[in-house]
């Protein structure tokens, strides 16, 4: 018998790695798509698996069709990777954050707790969660919370809620408190994605220059498809617990920016770069940096793509789109 899997925020990023590396152990995968909607496929055809997941219909702010879905999909693990993941629109999208990302979460945990108690369940937390927490220079499980935005308090909420599901009724419900990782197929909106187009589009002559904001600020940046890869062994494991997942080391936007002009056969990348004070946020988070010891020590879990490798996948990919 094959493994039933649900993957909420299939049409994202994270959703179309997972649902390849699930379909490559055998599993039948169900996405949920919010219903009524136009959905978007390009990310699963990107990966050409579109046609091998079977599509639901659900929304995370509609209780009712989240109980409809696990009645009827009775999944073995629940992914839940759907949010409103752009952290520069939570401030002006604060009540939709929340609504997504913080009471979506509760009601899904309701409906496996009614409908389905033995479900395995993923939680997508995040490195924004911390965001002035700090222990030494890095950040890991004992660090205590400080986000700096409303996408990182819905997270907040959402993760202690998984925490307490787990506690009080003993279901088995992780969090994994994923670092930056991006990807080929990473939102336009975000800073990693627009520097690799506008790199490639200013190598094609297409565009001028590249309007970014604070390139001081320093992630952990890693490689979806690794990452993944984490999110499911913490379902195989004996026991539900929450982890870390990053690469240890970060870079700054400075150092991303700098990677993929080189990748793109540019040398000055200063002449192309503008300041734009419209994407500076209200309150920034400086520095993030994962010490991912105990996914490294309890799920054998290790990152492959190093950092220059990430930034030049993404760059060659976007002048191979834009070509």
């Amino acid at each position: 018998m094959k493994k039933t899997a649900l993957i909420t925020g299939i049409l994202g990023q994270d959703g179309p790695y997972l649902a390849r590396l699930l379909l490559e152990k055998d599993y039948k995968v169900y996405g949920l798509v919010r219903r009524y909607s136009n959905p978007n496929f390009s990310n699963l055809d990107f990966l050409g698996i579109t046609d091998r997941v079977e599509f639901v219909d659900g929304d995370m702010t509609d209780e009712s069709s989240l109980i409809n879905v696990l009645k009827n999909v009775r999944p073995e693990e629940v992914y839940n990777l759907a949010a409103q993941s752009f952290v520069g629109g939570s401030w002006d999208q604060a009540k939709l954050t929340t609504e997504v990302n913080a009471v979506g979460v509760l009601y899904l945990l309701n409906a496996i707790k009614s409908l389905s108690p033995l479900t395995k369940y993923y939680q997508a937390s995040t490195s924004e969660m911390f965001g002035l927490g700090n222990t030494n220079g890095y950040q890991d499980e004992a660090t205590p919370f400080h986000p700096r935005s409303p996408y990182g308090v819905s997270k907040v909420y959402a993760y202690w809620m998984t925490v307490n599901f787990r506690e009080s009724y003993r279901l088995f419900t992780c969090n994994g408190i994923l670092f930056n990782h991006e990807s080929p197929i990473r939102g336009i909106q975000f800073v990693t994605r627009k520097i690799s187009d506008g790199v490639a589009r200013i190598k094609l002559g297409l565009k001028k220059e590249l309007r970014l904001g604070n390139l001081d600020a320093k992630r952990d940046w890693g490689f979806a498809g690794d990452y993944v890869k984490a999110m499911h062994l913490m379902l195989q494991h004996d026991q539900p617990d929450d982890y870390v997942v990053g690469t240890g080391e970060n870079h700054s936007v400075r150092e991303f920016v700098e990677k993929a002009f080189s990748a793109a056969g540019i040398s000055d990348w200063k002449k192309y770069v503008v300041i734009d004070p419209r994407y500076k946020r209200p309150a920034e988070v400086p520095d993030l940096k994962a010490k991912p010891d105990k996914a490294h020590r309890v799920l054998k879990w290790q990152p492959e793509a190093s950092f220059d490798a990430l930034v030049k996948m993404m760059v060659e990919a976007d002048l191979q789109r834009l070509q």
